[in-house]
């Protein structure tokens, strides 16, 4: 085995091995998870991998060039390790997983056998199953400009370079009401007018739901009530009280850009770029061809 230690070379040559794998999942909010396929647990760079949660793989494909390597962890769903209900919140999306063949009786001896991040997760009858993508994946995306009119930026990112912390385009408030973790109501929210949070963002900054955060479909007024609708729920409890953070929302549009945020200089679209009539024009004496439509 390529890249692997003497030690541990001796020990796989010797004939007699106590051979295990160990793995750790590392979540985007930095949450560590540790386990192994061993009857007991191991400690690792001061970490226990623990031995109690069924984890397994399935064999790991490994290809050399730039293919992807690819394989599946399979895992029982339980409050001491895996939840469903976080992996439903989108936590464990893009975690890094680093998996290891180790000799338990020594765990200094051992080889990381693939390193990745989780793909797509799948539950059933309180198991998972987790697609486990290898680091290679990012090569088979497609990178590159789009030629279109609208603007192909994330309001706020490094292309837009629109700071959200301007004052009067976000706003963060307790929750007053909500319903089916969709819709949320406030009393006197004023300040901002209908609409102004239409296709922008709510965040979630505190409590079990923290994190978590969606993208607004509709906000208008209901009477004295503004209602801030998203497209999707929230997969986590937010309650009266629960502290939220409104960002204002970008359609994209050229004129949105210069009027209500003042940053046509970081506008990432091609508003001047031709239709359809101009590309198949032809030719003609009677006018001159201005690129509308052909009569």
């Amino acid at each position: 085995m390529a890249g692997i230690d003497a030690a541990l070379q001796e020990h796989l040559e010797s004939g007699h091995t106590t051979l295990c794998h160990a793995w750790r999942i590392t979540r985007s909010d930095g949450v560590t998870f540790a386990f192994t396929d061993h009857d007991l647990p191991l400690v690792m760079e001061g970490a226990e991998y623990r031995a109690d949660t069924g984890l397994t793989a399935r064999a790991l494909v490994q290809t050399t060039g730039l293919s992807v390597d690819n394989t599946e962890a399979l895992g029982a769903l339980s409050d001491m390790s895996l939840r469903e209900d976080e992996i439903e919140q989108g936590r464990f999306d893009g975690a890094e997983v680093v998996c290891w063949l180790v000799n338990w009786t020594d765990v200094a001896q051992r080889k990381v056998l693939f390193r990745g991040h989780i793909g797509e997760i799948r539950r059933a009858g309180g198991a998972f199953r987790a697609e486990l993508r290898g680091l290679s994946e990012t090569l088979n995306r497609s990178y590159g400009r789009v030629y279109q009119k609208p603007c192909t930026a994330v309001l706020g990112d490094g292309d837009c370079r629109f700071a959200l912390d301007t004052p009067g385009y976000a706003e963060a408030r307790p929750v007053q009401d909500v319903s089916d973790m969709r819709s949320f109501m406030w009393d006197g929210f004023q300040g901002f007018e209908a609409g102004w949070f239409t296709r922008g963002r709510l965040e979630v900054l505190d409590g079990p739901a923290q994190g978590l955060w969606g993208i607004v479909k509709h906000d208008r007024f209901d009477g004295p009530q503004r209602v801030v609708e998203l497209w999707e729920p929230l997969h986590g409890p937010v309650g009266s009280g629960t502290l939220v953070r409104l960002v204002a929302g970008c359609d994209k549009r050229m004129e949105t850009c210069r009027l209500k945020f003042d940053n046509i200089v970081n506008f990432q679209g091609f508003p001047d770029l031709p239709g359809e009539d101009w590309i198949v024009a032809v030719p003609r004496s009677t006018a001159p061809n201005t690129g509308g439509s052909l009569r």
